[in-house]
C-alpha cells in the first residue's frame, strides 16, 4: 500500500492506497502506473512494473503500518494526491 496522508484528529489512522503488479486491474486515467523505467522504480521497493490503486482506497491504522519498503518520488506522490482531489472535488 502506499501512504497517501495522515488523516486529522486524534486518531493516528492514515488514507492508502493499494498496490498490484496486477495491470489489468488499472483503472486508465485515474491510477497510476509505475514502470521499472521510471526514474524513482528503484526506490520504490517494487519488483516489477505494478499498479498503484487510487481507485482502491482504504483507511488504516498505524498500528498495522509495521515498516517501510521504499518511497515514490514527492512529484509522483503530490500528481496522485491531486487526481484525487480533483476527483473528489468534480463530484456530485
Amino acid at each position: 500500500m502506499l501512504l497517501l496522508r495522515q488523516l486529522p484528529g486524534r486518531f493516528d489512522d492514515w488514507l492508502v492506497c493499494m498496490v498490484s503488479s496486477q495491470l489489468d486491474q488499472e483503472v486508465q486515467g485515474f491510477d497510476e502506473v509505475i514502470r521499472d523505467a521510471d526514474e524513482d522504480f528503484g526506490r520504490s521497493g517494487l519488483k516489477v512494473t505494478s499498479v498503484l490503486r487510487v481507485s482502491r482506497l482504504a483507511v488504516v491504522e498505524s498500528s498495522v503500518l509495521i515498516g517501510a519498503v521504499g518511497v515514490v518520488s514527492p512529484d509522483r506522490l503530490h500528481g496522485i494526491r491531486a487526481r484525487l482531489a480533483q476527483w473528489i472535488g468534480d463530484g456530485v
